[in-house]
C-alpha cells in the first residue's frame, strides 16, 4: 500500500471512530448523579450506546450529600415489595463493588457487618420494635432478620456507647460504603464502558418526535429512541413532557463530619457512622423545606447533642464540615420506576435510597430499560399507587 493510500485509510479510520463516538445514542440518561450513573453503567453493560446529559456541579445533587448507608432495617412498612427489593440490593452489593473495582481499580470501601439503631429511652426502643413488628405482620410481608438488644448487650458490641443508650436494634444485613469513592468509581466506569458523559448539559425541553425523543438545551439538541429521566428533583419538571409523573415532597437533610479519629465504631449506626478513613458522619434530620441549602445550626446542634449522648467521646472531636442537601423523596418514601404509557421508550427512575439500591438500578432496572419493558416485580413501583381510584 502506498504512503498516500495509508494516510487516506488512517484518516478514514479516525473519521469512523469520531462518528461512532458521536453517533445517535441508543439511550440518553438525563442526570449524572448516583441514580443516573448506576443506570448508565448498567445500560452500557447491556451493550448499548449510552449518553449521559448532566447539569454538572451546579446541580442540587443528593449524591454528594448522602450518608452512604446500605440499609435494610425497617424498610417497607406498608409496602412489602420495597422490603424485598431492598434485601435483594444488599445481597447484590458485593457483586457491584467487585465489578466497579474491575472496571476502575477503585475500592468503594464496602463493609456489611450489620447495623444498629440506637435508642436513648425505653419508650424510643419500644416504638422502634413496634414498627418492625408491624412491618413483619403486614400481609405479604418479607421478613428481614433483627435482634432487640438491651444496654448491656449493645455495649458488648459497641463498647463506646454512653450510659443514656437504653438499647438497640441490630440487623445483620446492613452496612455502608465510602460515598465519595462510590461516586468517583461510577464516573470512572463511564470511560471504561465507553459512555458519552456530557457535563453542563442541562436539559430544558424534551419533545417526542416520530417514535424518538429530541432533548434540547442551551448546548443544542440530541435525539434518541429511548430516554431515562434520572434527574432527581429535575424530574418534576421534565416528566410531564413525556407523559410521566414525578410525585415528590420537600425533604432537606443535614450532615456533620468530624475530624479523623482512631477507629471506635465497628458498625454503622443509622444516624452515626465512622468512615473507613476515620472521620465520623452524623446525620438524621428531615426538614420540610425547599427554600435553600443554608445549614440550620439549630438543627445541627440537636443532631450533635444526640450523637454525643450515644457516643460521649464525640464531644472531643472537631467538626470539619457541615452541609445540607435536598433528598429525592417520593410521596411515600419508596422508589418510582415507570415507562410512559403515552410515549413508550421514556422511563423515569426516582429513589431516596440511592446507595442501598445501587445494585438494583445497575442490574435489574437497567436490564428492564434495555429490554424496553418494566417487569411485574418492578411495576409495583409505578405512580399508579398514588392514584388508586383512577386505576380501580
Amino acid at each position: 500500500m502506498s504512503a498516500g493510500r495509508r494516510m487516506r485509510s488512517a484518516a478514514s479510520d479516525i473519521r469512523m471512530a469520531i462518528n461512532r463516538k458521536h453517533a445517535e445514542p441508543d439511550t440518553v440518561v438525563v442526570g449524572g448523579g448516583l441514580m443516573g450513573a448506576c443506570l448508565a453503567w448498567g445500560l452500557a453493560r447491556q451493550g448499548l450506546r449510552v449518553c449521559v446529559l448532566d447539569e454538572g456541579d451546579i446541580a442540587l445533587r443528593a449524591s454528594r450529600a448522602n450518608f452512604a448507608l446500605i440499609w435494610v432495617q425497617g424498610k417497607g412498612l406498608g409496602f412489602p415489595a420495597y422490603t424485598a427489593w431492598t434485601k435483594a440490593a444488599a445481597a447484590a452489593w458485593p457483586r457491584l463493588a467487585a465489578e466497579l473495582n474491575a472496571d476502575t481499580g477503585i475500592d468503594v470501601g464496602l463493609d456489611q457487618p450489620g447495623g444498629f439503631s440506637l435508642c436513648l429511652s425505653d419508650r424510643e426502643l419500644q416504638s422502634n420494635v413496634d414498627v418492625l413488628r408491624r412491618l413483619h405482620d403486614q400481609p405479604g410481608a418479607v421478613a428481614h432478620p433483627y435482634e432487640v438488644l438491651d444496654h448491656g448487650q449493645t455495649k458488648a458490641r459497641l463498647p463506646a456507647i454512653g450510659h443514656e443508650v437504653s438499647g438497640s436494634i441490630y440487623c445483620p444485613l446492613d452496612g455502608h460504603v465510602n460515598s465519595l469513592r462510590l461516586f468517583r468509581a461510577l464516573h470512572a466506569a463511564f470511560q471504561a464502558r465507553g459512555i458519552d458523559y456530557r457535563a453542563d448539559h442541562a436539559v430544558e425541553a424534551i419533545e417526542p418526535h416520530n417514535g424518538a425523543f429530541v432533548l434540547k438545551g442551551t448546548w443544542g439538541e440530541m435525539r434518541a429512541p429511548k430516554i431515562v429521566l434520572a434527574a432527581g428533583l429535575g424530574n418534576a419538571r421534565l416528566a410531564p413532557m413525556v407523559g410521566l409523573d414525578a410525585p415528590m415532597k420537600s425533604s432537606r437533610g443535614q450532615i456533620i463530619v468530624t475530624e479523623k479519629a482512631a477507629p471506635f465504631l465497628r458498625y454503622p449506626v443509622v444516624t452515626v457512622r465512622q468512615t473507613d478513613e476515620g472521620g465520623v458522619m452524623i446525620g438524621d434530620s428531615e426538614e420540610a423545606t425547599n427554600v435553600n441549602l443554608t445549614t440550620d445550626h439549630g438543627i445541627s446542634s440537636v443532631m450533635a447533642d444526640r450523637a454525643i449522648r450515644m457516643f460521649p467521646q464525640l464531644e472531643e472531636l472537631n467538626v470539619v464540615r457541615t452541609w445540607s442537601a435536598f433528598r429525592v423523596m417520593t410521596l411515600d418514601g419508596s422508589p418510582v420506576y415507570e415507562q410512559s404509557r403515552t410515549h413508550p421508550g421514556a422511563f423515569i427512575a426516582m429513589a431516596h435510597s440511592g446507595v442501598t439500591l445501587a445494585p438494583q438500578h445497575a442490574y435489574d432496572l437497567a436490564e428492564a430499560v434495555a429490554a424496553g419493558t418494566i417487569p411485574d416485580e418492578l411495576a409495583v413501583f409505578a405512580t399508579r399507587r398514588f392514584h388508586v381510584p383512577a386505576y380501580a
